[in-house]
C-alpha cells in the first residue's frame, strides 16, 4: 500500500510517496525551502508543490513540528505564530484539492516510523526518539504504543529551551566542535534520562547520518542510544 508522506521542518519541506509494506520511499523524496515567514498559507503553497511534483492523487500524510491534536496545530516553535491553533488538516487538505489529509506532530510521525520499521522495531519498555535539527523533536512509546506531543525538546536546561542549546541549529549557528556539541547531547540526554528512565533511546534527525561523529563521544547515560535507522526520512 502507497500513501504520501510530507515533512514541514523549519528549514525545508520534503516529501515522497511511500510503500508502507516496505517501510521505505517509494520514490526519491522533492524538496522545497521552507517560505520566510514561514505562514499557513505560504508553507501550504510549499506542500502543494511537493505533492503536485509527483502528481499525487491518494491520502497524504503530513507532519508538523508542534503540538497537533485533531488536525489543529497548538504550537509553532520553528514556524510562523500564525500556525497556533490553526485547523491546518482542513486548510492542507483544502490546497491539495480535497485529497484526504492525516496532520501529526513530526518526532511523533518519525517516532512512529523507527518503532514499525526501524531501530526500535519489536522493542519493549519505554523508548524515547529524539529528532535533531532546527529543533529536538520527541516521540515517547511504552511498549509500543506512543505518547503523542511530548515536546521535550522544550525542557529547560541550563536557563535555556534545550533545544536553543543542544540542537543541530544550535551547533551550527555557534559553529561548535563535534565534542563542544556532544556534551551538551549528553547533559540533554542524562536530564530526560532522569525524568523518564527510558530503556533505549533512538537519535534522530538528519544529524544521525553522522552518527558516528557524536554518540561515541556520550558518556554517563544508561540507557542504550542508537541512531536511527530512517535516519532524516523516518518523518516523510
Amino acid at each position: 500500500m502507497n500513501v504520501f508522506g510530507v515533512d514541514i521542518g523549519g528549514s525545508g519541506i520534503k516529501g515522497a510517496p511511500v510503500d508502507l509494506d516496505r517501510g521505505d520511499l517509494a520514490q526519491e523524496r522533492h524538496k522545497v525551502l521552507t517560505p520566510h515567514p514561514s505562514t499557513p498559507d505560504a508553507v501550504a503553497d510549499g506542500v502543494a508543490e511537493v505533492v503536485g511534483h509527483f502528481g499525487w492523487t491518494g491520502p497524504v500524510g503530513i507532519t508538523f513540528p508542534g503540538v497537533v491534536t485533531g488536525g489543529i496545530t497548538r504550537t509553532a516553535a520553528n514556524v510562523d505564530k500564525g500556525w497556533i491553533d490553526k485547523d491546518a488538516a482542513s486548510l492542507l487538505g483544502s490546497r491539495l484539492g480535497g485529497l484526504p489529509v492525516t496532520i501529526l506532530n513530526d518526532a511523533d510521525a518519525a517516532g512512529v516510523a523507527e518503532m514499525t520499521f526501524g531501530a526500535g522495531r519489536g522493542r519493549k519498555g519505554t523508548v524515547i526518539v529524539l529528532t535533531f535539527g532546527t529543533g529536538i523533536g520527541s516521540a515517547l512509546f511504552v511498549d509500543g504504543r506512543l505518547v503523542p506531543n511530548t515536546e521535550l525538546g522544550h525542557l529547560e536546561l541550563g536557563g535555556h529551551d534545550a533545544e536553543k542549546r543542544a540542537s543541530t541549529k544550535a551547533k551550527e549557528d555557534a559553529d561548535l566542535t563535534w565534542q563542544h556539541w556532544a556534551r551538551r547531547v549528553q547533559k540533554y540526554l542524562a536530564h530526560v534520562e532522569m525524568l523518564f528512565s527510558p530503556e533505549l533511546f533512538i537519535v534522530g534527525g538528519g544529524v544521525s547520518r553522522k552518527a558516528d561523529k557524536f554518540l561515541p563521544l556520550i558518556e554517563g547515560v544508561r540507557a542504550g542510544i542508537v541512531p536511527a535507522e530512517l535516519q532524516n526520512n523516518a518523518g516523510i
